[in-house]
This record gives C-alpha cells, structure tokens and sequence, in this order.
C-alpha cells in the first residue's frame, strides 16, 4: 500500500504515480464542458447540511430530494424545497441505495458521533425506526454506501485521522437484523469524504491536503489504492479535495478552497482529468449529488454558508467495460482461525469416515505451524504442531503393521520432505507415521495417487518446477517411499490431484496455466495443456480437486488472480463449465473467500447440507470479524445449481476427490 502523509517530501513521492495514473493537458480543452448553476433560493434558510437526489425510479414521477440536517432531522422534500416528510434527529451528512420500493439511507450524527440506518418508503412518506451503529472509538467525518454485485449492502465509515471501516448491514431489500463489523480501513489522514462507484466495485476518498485516492470497494479486497488526483503543483486540484459524486467510469470532485469542480474520466486503471470547472460566487463548496439528465448531468452542489445551488453539466463519463459478473455461493460453515497470523493457513484435505460419514474429517494446513483437524462444523478437534506443512492429501485402506488405515501425506517445508500421518478409520485420529526425505531445495506442493488396492504413490514438487513420484510402503510400522520418477514444468507448480481411476495426473503451473499427464510411473512425462491462464483462468493457478458425478467428472481449479474457482469437465477436451466465487453469508455471518490457495471436494454423501458433497476451500483474507485465515466450507450442491452441473453418482460407495471408494453404509 502507498503510505500516505501530508509531509511535502510524501507528496512529492508520490507525485510521478499521479503523472502516470491522471494524464493532464497542458492547455485546457476546446471542448471543456458547460456548467450552469443557480442558487436554490426556497432552500435559503433551511440549515441543510446534505443534500442528495432521490432515484426517478421511487420518486413515482415527482422531483424529490432528500436532505439531512443538524436541526431538523432527515427530510425528504419535493423538487422546490418543501419538506414532505421529516425524521427527527441531528444529521450532518449521509448516503442512500434504492432497495426494491424503498430507499436505506445511512447519515451520521456529527454531534453523538454515531450513524443511524433507516428505511424510507417514499411513496407512503414512511420511515422505519432508525438502527443505530455501536459508537466507535474514533472521531467519524463521512460516509457512503456500497451495493456489491450480489445485492448486499456494505457501509463504509471515515475517520479524519487515517481510521476507517467497513461494515454490512444490509442484503437483497433488507437491512440486517445486526449490522457486522468487516474489516478495518487504513485511510488518509485528512478523510472527510467518501462515495463508492458501484458496478466497478471503486471506493473513493478525499485526502484534503494531498488528492483523491480510489481504493477496491468489495470486502475481500486487498486494501490498496490508487491515486486519481493530488494537489497543485503535482497534480490538477489547485487547493485542497474535497466532497466526491462517483458514476460509472467517472468522478466529479469539490476542490474545497480553490473553488472549482473537477472532471475525471476513468481510463483502464488510471484517470484522466477532464476539466476543471469555475464555480463563481461559491465561497467554500463542500456538499456534492450528480445524477445524470439526459446526455449531461444534475448537480446539487452545498456551499460552507449553508446555501445550495442547482444546475447542469453537459458532460458524462464514459462508462467501462466491466468484466462479467460470476456467480456466488455461499459457505454454510468455516473453521476455527489457524492458530498463526499472516498468510498461515494453505490447504485443505477431507477424509470421509469409512461408516459414519458425519464424522468425517477436514485436515487444514497451517504453513507456520503445522497441521490442524476440524470436523464438519469447523470446529477444531486436533492440532499437530509438527512444522511448516504446505500442502495435503489423503487416501483411504493402507496396510500399516498389522492394521489397516487410512494416510494423509504433507509437504514439511521445514524438512524438505513429505510428513506421514495414520487416521484411524474408526475414530479420525491423526498420529504420525513416517517422514520422506526428498532432494528438493524447497518442497512445496503434494498430490497422492492410488490405482490400485495396496499401491499407493505421492507426487512432490518444489519451486523450481522439479516433480518426484514416490512409492509409499510400510516397512516397520512406518511409511517409507521410494522414488519411482522424475519429470520438470518450466515454472513454479503447487497445486495437483491425481485421478486414480483414469491414472491421471493434474497439476497447476502457476503463472502457466493446469496440464495433465500419465500419473504411472512408468509412463513418459508428456503434458497436455488444460486450460491456460487467460480472461478465465488468472494467475496464480493455486488448489486443484476432483468431483466426481453420475456421467462425468470435474475438475475445480482455485484462479486466485480474480478470487474464482472454474470448474471444467476432468476428461478431454476439458470443456470449462463455469466459474463461480464463494461470496459472504449475510444470514450466518459469513464472510466469503478470497486469494484461494488450496481446496478440495468430495462427493460423498456427508450428511444434510453435504448430502451431495463438500467443498472446502482456504480463504487468505478472513473478514466479519477480522482474524487469521481460515477454512471456508461450501456444499456441493450449490455449486452444482448454479452452474448447472450433474449430480454425484447415486451409489453405495461414494468416491473421494481423486477417485478411491470409501464404504458408506
């Protein structure tokens, strides 16, 4: 994240960013749009602090506004400034988002320092009782709204001195019962304002002193940003930014003290300034609402004396071409945070209970401390602190010593080896059982194939694109391998499934793209391309698993570059049949995932949610509350709804991810 600070060598930093992200003319444009305002003279007197339009849509064909204000409360007035209907309170600035007949408005109390969220019914003029945030430990200066491509609401709070945050409180046409604190902002000192673009996801803040940042506005995000502006002599704001109105592909800005408007066009990920436009006979203007008016814009600009003006701007934005919005599911449980911070938690692996599938097990490791075991809740039931393990994999019936088990086999980055663990197949009990030296530099992901009863293989890789096969025996009453053989990618590979009974081997090469090839070991290493990285598949290629359903089988790949997950068929041509997200549960309280390392699937039958399998995928930003990573689990069958997949075989042996049956009775 760029730091931030009004100290002029800061700016001065940040200055060559500006140059290249809002191109500027040297000289100002023939064509600079016209702007036409005029006082709003029946609004004299009122004392509004904020003022916004209210969507045609639910206006049921009059001119109304809504305003807030320190003395009278929220108003909503007709298009001449009357007040038709009035909610007490003291309200210095706010935001609104149409939700089916009515409007969430979200404005904040200056003086108690708390935001209030109510529904308006502008047609019956009705207000809901307002619902009042928890008071927070910092000082609010603004607010603004977010509707997310899945219609749930999301409030953002700005705090002058660098403190933010971002909230849920509200999806589909509701407000939540409970508003949910997702994340905290780390904003700009100086913050006032905020407005978010919707369709393009774009959260905009002022930095008085310094410009206009535009930040992601999705929870998941990552929370860096990108300058649209700074203040003269580095950028086109010629005092201080001020108040912001967002549209799709543009930016309407107050310069606060310098008295002017100016115009942003979105260009890519960078912004053009436009124009910057004279707003003769305002003082000081700090309140700003645009909607678009046929080819221009309206404009209801607030000046520090209290007074409005109205007017037009014949001048649109240009929208952007915006990427196709995926699908989401939702997860219906997540596990317990990994007990390390920062990027701890990588890959999950399921073991199904060979006799009560209820009891099955999701192994989850943790790449700074070790290996931990959850059950279907989430709920963590064994913790095995034996180093940095990377990537898991199970298989079921190995012959260790006299008794028969189940194995799970993890890359030990501590080691540069493959760690051993037996389960027992009655209670889920993981103990260790062996350990695989390997002459990897840095070991990283593992895979395991089993193509028949008693012959049991694991693949490793390392960062530098080398792949081992091993053959795993028992000799002892330990797990030993044997290297079978050797085969290289060109680049840096992790993620792999083995389909046992196809004796397929997929592996993920991260920038490159997923391939497939012989999983046996005296075949030869000829690779054949999946899927490439592209619009679909971005990098990096991250957990690979397997689904298998009545007539065909799937291949789930993690496209950690834009937060998916595609599903393609596991068989030549490998057609892709959707790709999807795992979006929040607003109902749960659920947060959704993002920079996905690792997952896994089954289709055994688990049980009520999990009757048509389980996915269980790594979420590298844990939100709503914010804590270490976590395990996200999602049933199949949504997954298999929305895109419109087959169902799992309906049989009395349900099949792991790679292909071995596991007996459900």
């Amino acid at each position: 994240m760029i730091p931030s600070s009004r100290h002029p060598l800061a700016v001065l930093l940040l200055a060559g960013l500006v140059l290249s992200g809002c191109e500027r003319s040297a000289q100002p444009s023939a064509a600079t749009p016209g702007l036409a305002l005029n006082a709003w003279d029946s609004l004299a007197g009122n004392e509004l602090a904020d003022l916004r339009f209210v969507p045609a849509g639910l206006a049921g064909g009059a001119e109304l506004r809504l305003a807030a204000s320190e003395r009278d409360g929220l108003l909503l007035l007709d298009g001449e400034g009357r007040a038709l209907a009035r909610l007490p309170g003291s309200y210095a600035g706010l935001d609104l988002r149409s939700a089916g007949r009515q409007l969430i408005v979200a404005a904040l109390d200056e003086t108690a320092q708390q935001v209030a969220l109510v529904a308006l019914d502008p047609a019956t003029r009705q207000w809901s009782p307002p619902q009042v945030l928890p008071a927070r430990d910092y000082a609010l200066a603004g607010l603004c709204l977010y509707r997310d491509e899945a219609a749930n609401l999301h409030l953002f709070l700005v705090g002058e001195e660098g403190r933010g945050e971002q909230w849920l409180v509200g999806s589909g046409e509701r407000l939540a019962a409970e508003p949910r604190l997702e994340r905290a902002l780390p904003l700009p000192p100086g913050a006032g304002h905020c407005q978010v673009e919707d369709g393009a996801g774009l959260l905009f803040v002022n930095e008085e002193d310094v410009g206009l940042w535009a930040y992601p506005a999705h929870p998941e995000a990552a929370a860096v940003r990108r300058p649209v502006d700074l203040v003269e002599p580095f950028g086109g704001i010629k005092a201080r930014a001020g108040a912001m109105a967002a549209l799709p592909g543009g930016l309407l800005a107050l310069d606060a003290q310098g008295a002017g408007l100016q115009l942003y066009q979105q260009e890519g990920e960078a912004w053009k300034a436009v124009a910057s436009l004279p707003l003769a006979g305002l003082e000081e203007p700090e309140r700003l609402a645009v909607r678009a008016a046929g080819e221009g814009l309206e404009l209801l600009v607030g000046d520090d004396g209290g007074r409005f003006y109205r007017g037009v701007l014949d001048w649109q934005p240009r929208p952007p071409a915006l990427p196709e919005a995926l699908a989401e599911v939702a997860a219906l449980r997540q596990s317990e945070p990994v007990g390390r911070h920062g990027d701890a938690a990588d890959d999950p692996a399921i073991w199904v209970h060979p006799l009560e599938p209820a009891r099955s097990r999701v192994l989850g490791t943790n790449k700074k401390q070790g290996l931990q075991v959850y059950d279907l809740d989430g709920k963590l039931r064994q913790d095995l602190p034996v180093g940095r393990l990377n990537n898991v994999d199970v298989r079921s019936d190995f012959v260790l010593g006299d008794s028969r088990v189940d194995l799970a086999v993890a890359s030990n980055r501590d080691r540069n080896s493959l760690a051993v663990f037996a389960i027992d197949r009655a209670s889920g009990e993981l103990r260790e059982a062996g350990e695989i030296p390997t002459p990897l530099s840095e070991v990283y992901g593992i895979c395991l194939f089993q193509p028949a009863p008693g012959e049991l293989y694991a693949f490793a890789n390392g960062k530098d694109g080398r792949f081992l096969q091993y053959r795993l025996s028992a000799a002892g009453g330990r797990v030993a391998g044997e290297l079978v053989r050797r085969f290289q990618v060109d680049s840096q590979p992790e993620g792999c499934v083995a389909d046992d009974r196809r004796r397929r081997l997929f592996l993920g090469e991260e920038d490159a793209g997923v391939w497939a090839l012989d999983a046996r070991p005296d075949a030869p290493a000829e690779p054949q391309s999946v899927i490439r990285v592209g619009a679909a598949l971005q990098a990096d290629v991250e957990g690979l698993a397997l689904y298998h359903a009545a007539a065909r089988d799937y291949l789930v790949v993690s496209s950690q570059g834009n937060d998916s997950y595609l599903v393609l068929d596991a068989e030549p041509p490998y057609a892709l049949r959707g790709a999807f997200r795992v979006g929040l549960n607003a109902e749960l309280g659920i947060d959704g995932a993002s920079e996905t390392d690792g997952l896994e699937v089954v289709s055994a039958n688990l049980g009520g949610a999990w009757s048509q399998g389980l996915l269980v995928v790594q979420d590298g930003r844990k939100r709503m509350p914010e804590q270490s990573q976590n395990f996200k689990f999602v049933p199949w069958r949504a997954v298999a709804e929305t895109l419109g997949l087959e169902a799992p075989a309906a049989t009395g042996n349900a099949l792991s991810s790679a292909g071995s049956e596991n007996v459900i009775e």
